[in-house]
């Protein structure tokens, strides 16, 4: 079986110089193939019956509900043909309202928020589809050149039947004013693939007096395929 490959400059290349760390996480010499064999397709496999119902509420994890703006995203994974993709574990993780993650090497000097731990978790239905109530990020300083600040986004993980198929992507929110000066977003050659990291605002998602909504479709290959960190 052959797949579509994604078009020239869809993903980012292993070493941008413009993303300082990228030096130190891909390989300087050839990669080795090595042929997958049953066990490697099929396992290990996820444990899917330990995902809790409200484990895509990130609001509600903790005894008291979180600072920030309420936001829903969901969308759906889908093939390079757009067919969806069922049973997918979709998990995200991200900064708080102050852009500051729940993580001991975190120095940024902004609060933590005791009521949210800024991760989630859910699987896709037989529409491919995923929703995730959360709180919208905060940008941050990351210290990768002189006054570098990284535009809100969350973090999303895809899993597949098996580990070896782990997915990894950001999405970003329309208009923030930070991407022109992102080396991470514009480590991405194809204007038109960057687009594509970033959610639509959706007035149908959104839920009066409560929550704005946005979409983000995943599309895992072929032409129109979602960028990926490699």
């Amino acid at each position: 079986m052959t797949f579509p490959r994604p078009a020239p400059g869809t993903h980012p290349p292993n070493d941008s110089p413009g993303y300082r760390s990228t030096a130190l996480r891909h390989p300087n010499e050839p990669l080795i193939v090595i042929p997958h064999t049953l066990s490697e397709i099929t396992g290990p496999a996820y444990p899917y019956g330990r995902i809790e119902a409200t484990d895509n509420d990130l609001t509600i994890q903790h005894s008291g509900e979180p600072l920030g703006e309420r936001i829903i995203v969901q969308g759906r994974v889908l093939d390079e043909g757009g067919q969806p993709i069922p049973n997918t574990l979709v998990e995200i993780w991200q900064a708080n309202a102050a852009g500051r993650y729940t993580h001991r090497v975190d120095g940024h000097p902004a609060p933590l928020d005791p009521n949210f731990s800024g991760a989630g978790r859910t699987l896709t239905d037989n529409d491919g589809g995923y929703r995730f109530v959360t709180i919208k990020p905060g940008a941050y300083p990351w210290r990768n050149h002189d006054n570098a600040w990284r535009p809100a986004h969350i973090h999303f993980s895809l899993f597949g039947t098996s580990f070896l198929s782990r997915l990894i992507t950001q999405m970003y929110f329309p208009g923030d004013p930070l991407f022109p000066y992102d080396p991470i977003m514009n480590s991405i050659p194809d204007e038109r693939a960057r687009q594509r990291l970033i959610a639509n605002f959706d007035l149908n998602v959104t839920q009066p007096e409560w929550a704005l909504g946005f979409t983000f479709d995943i599309v895992l290959r072929g032409s129109n395929a979602t960028p990926m960190e490699t």
